[in-house]
């Protein structure tokens, strides 16, 4: 299961522009590709979200491809230093029949972890899709072994819902559970004013 290719918010708008305060987070480009290469060859990094290492820049070309069309995933760009380390996505939810209800997923290059930017390019995608898209409720899940992750949905405030048990084929064919959470529009709003 790739965490990045669940279904397109077709309903949604082209993707602003977000600024925290170390990242930038805005739409993919075609000369993202080297950047997203640079992390996305760790073979700790794709696991983690579902996905095979990238194993030659074609992969990465092809992946930017698919977040330039679907539109739907931001690049996050670390201020310092000017390049892509990850990205977040705001997916439709198959899941849930809930008229614009998102799934949230990210992935962030091994070098940045540990350092909350996680966290803050997620709250900032919260933010947008609360505040401005008036989502009624985002998920969020991640594999039983991806403890950090865990922990970044829990820091957003998300509740757990329980394991999805037998939910996915992971890259080296084994089958994993999926724990998923969810955020409402009111529990967010009654968090953050």
């Amino acid at each position: 299961m790739n965490l990045f290719r669940r279904g397109h918010a077709k309903d949604a708008p082209a993707l602003p522009v977000l600024r925290t305060q170390r990242l930038v987070l805005r739409a993919f480009d075609p000369c993202d590709t080297v950047d997203v290469f640079n992390y996305a060859k760790s073979d700790r990094v794709g696991p983690m979200a579902g996905w095979q290492p990238h194993t030659c820049m074609e992969d990465s070309r092809r992946v930017v491809e698919g977040f330039i069309r679907e539109g739907d995933v931001w690049a996050v760009v670390e201020k310092s230093s000017g390049h892509v380390i990850g990205s977040v996505g705001l997916h439709r939810d198959i899941r849930r029949s809930v008229q614009g209800a998102r799934e949230l997923g990210y992935a962030l290059g091994e070098k940045h972890w540990g350092r909350g930017y996680a966290t803050e390019a997620c709250a900032a995608v919260l933010d947008y899709a609360f505040g401005k898209l008036d989502c009624p409720v985002i998920s969020a899940g991640h594999f039983p072994f991806n403890s950090a992750s865990r922990r970044v949905i829990k820091k957003l405030g998300f509740h757990y819902d329980g394991a999805l048990r037998h939910a996915c084929v992971l890259p080296d064919g084994s089958v994993s559970d999926l724990m998923l959470y969810s955020l409402t529009r009111d529990e967010y709003r009654a968090a953050h004013g």
